[in-house]
């Protein structure tokens, strides 16, 4: 019950389209998230199949790929998620927000820890990639279609391709 009201205050705090909260139950990022809370609870019970067969369905339902071992922390906001992939060994923190068509993956050279760590209040523009294992640091945010393939420091704004700060703020 407690995510389903943060939730709710997350989208509401965030998406001015929002005019009433039972629409947050048909928000793409709530469903995927609720299915990732319970795919998640089987992959840690080890039963991959259930796990796996969970976050399948939740893709084709909502267009948001969730792998049942991605670790998602509070207030995790998904606008318009379309075409969001979040990899396996990935971490994000609390109150990060994530646009349409990020992908945070794998470059297929790593075994363990190969998706990356991403701190609390980071915001991550559409179309960007965050590939391997690194780390976003905290308040960080990513421009549109940016492919970060390096650690980026706490409080810096990255852009291009390959990703290169152009911005270190303070919030």
């Amino acid at each position: 019950m407690h995510f389903i009201l943060e939730q709710i205050q997350t989208i509401k705090k965030n998406d001015p389209a929002l005019h009433s909260i039972w629409e947050v139950f048909l928000y793409p990022s709530f469903l995927a998230q609720l299915y990732h809370k319970i795919s998640s609870f089987f992959y840690r019970k080890k039963c991959f199949l259930i796990a796996r067969f969970l976050s399948e369905k939740a893709k084709r339902k909502t267009g948001i790929e969730i792998h049942p071992g991605a670790v998602i922390g509070k207030r995790l906001f998904i606008d318009h998620g379309m075409g969001v992939v979040i990899g396996e060994t990935t971490v994000i923190g609390n109150d990060v927000t994530i646009f349409h068509g990020v992908t945070l993956g794998g470059t297929g050279k790593e075994k363990g820890k190969r998706h990356p760590t991403i701190a609390d209040g980071v915001v991550i523009g559409t179309g960007a990639k965050i590939l391997g294992n690194i780390k976003i640091g905290k308040n960080s945010k990513i421009g549109a279609n940016a492919v970060v393939l390096q650690d980026v420091e706490e409080n810096q704004t990255v852009v291009g391709i390959p990703a290169k700060a152009v911005y270190s703020h303070k919030n």
